[in-house]
């Protein structure tokens, strides 16, 4: 029988170099749900475990596990701004790999890495923005509902959806979408850089499964987060840092009705990639 060798008091014990692995599994969104079957990413509900994560004293790197179908802009711009922040801050490289899908906000959130590394299997890109809607205009016709809104200026009403869509609001949309797109690509080729290929795919929306997304740059190589941290840093030790849940999170307690509703969209953004 092998019995190890407990440490002496006061004697010094080696301690292994950490890579911290922080996972950003779930839709980008502002609201916390608790609902949402794969969770939900956002600048507060990650905030606590990307302090942990960047607070070891013996860090080598950081690790990003990222599954996500995208969501909200600016909650994947201010949480991948605060990691490039800490990143810069201790000065430790951060490794991006990408499960079922990483895309959209998604791939956002990978390009604040200095490398990513995707699965064969992994669904890579929709460089794009994309929003939607429901018109309920001809339902309130049909059982006779009178709409009545009361607006200050034009632009408080636009995109009513209860009242008949208008050309000029779609064109002011599309130029809202048409900004975000350019902020997007500016940070894709800002965190890329010479790694992308040129080429007319990039940037249309679309996804690739990860060894088309190595091939196009968006990706630097395929396999998983045990395989290349094992070989990059085969003495350190992997720690997971899971973030603080609020007291409401933990119990599930939300308002019923709307917590239904955005679950109902945060499944459709993952059946957009077959998930």
């Amino acid at each position: 029988m092998l019995i190890s060798r407990l440490p002496k008091l006061g004697e010094r014990v080696e301690r292994k170099d950490v890579v911290s692995v922080v996972k950003l599994h779930g839709v980008i969104t502002s609201q916390a749900s608790p609902l949402a079957a794969r969770g939900v990413i956002n600048l507060a509900s990650t905030e606590s475990a990307l302090k942990r994560a960047f607070g070891h004293e013996r860090l080598k790197a950081v690790a990003l596990q990222i599954n996500s179908p995208g969501g909200a802009p600016t909650q994947s711009s201010l949480v991948a701004e605060r990691i490039r922040q800490l990143a810069d801050e201790k000065g430790v490289p951060v490794l991006a790999f990408t499960e079922d899908v990483a895309a959209s906000g998604g791939y956002w959130l990978a390009c604040a890495a200095d490398e990513i590394y995707a699965h064969r299997t992994s669904l890579v890109g929709s460089i794009g923005v994309i929003s939607n809607s429901f018109g309920f205009a001809r339902l309130l016709e049909r059982f006779g509902i009178e709409r009545r809104l009361y607006a200050t200026g034009e632009g408080k009403s636009r995109l009513d959806p209860f009242s008949p869509e208008r050309p000029e609001d779609v064109e002011w949309l599309n130029k809202l979408h048409a900004q975000l797109q350019d902020l997007f690509v500016e940070w894709v080729k800002q965190r890329r850089g010479d790694r992308l290929v040129e080429s007319d795919e990039l940037f249309t929306g679309d996804v690739w499964l990860g060894q088309k997304a190595v091939e196009l740059g968006l990706v630097d190589g395929v396999g998983n987060l045990r395989e290349i941290v094992g070989k990059r840093y085969p003495d350190a030790e992997i720690v997971v840092a899971e973030p603080r849940k609020p007291l409401l999170a933990k119990l599930g307690v939300g308002a019923p009705a709307a917590a239904v509703l955005e679950a109902v969209q945060h499944r459709s953004l993952w059946s957009r990639f077959g998930l």
